[in-house]
């Protein structure tokens, strides 16, 4: 099988909400979300053969949970000698308002 850059499916928001609360439901973790802006993002997208993005779950030096993203190609290996991105700006600290996605709404 190969990535063939349309991964991913569309969720409606309340299939979105259920998932993102059955989540905080079950952990014990205070982070909800961690923003990347747009730049950064595309210098990942613009790489050479990248067809998608992969996202780690990781923990940061303060224990913080994190994400690490990396490009990935079509035959679905990381772009390891490229771009890859930590250090997005976690939710509780810099979320958006409460909504059905990060609340109990």
């Amino acid at each position: 099988m190969s990535f063939t850059g349309n991964e991913g499916t569309t969720i409606s928001l309340q299939q979105g909400a259920a998932m993102t609360r059955k989540y905080c439901n079950s952990t014990t973790e205070s982070r909800k979300a961690v923003f990347y802006g747009i730049n950064r993002l595309n210098e990942i997208l613009s790489q050479q053969g990248c067809v998608g993005i992969r996202i780690y779950l990781a923990r940061d030096g303060a224990d913080n949970m994190q994400l690490v993203l990396v490009g990935a190609d079509a035959n679905e290996q990381d772009m390891l000698s490229g771009v890859i991105l930590d250090q997005g700006l976690g939710c509780p600290e810099n979320c958006s308002a409460d909504n059905p996605l990060n609340s109990d709404q």
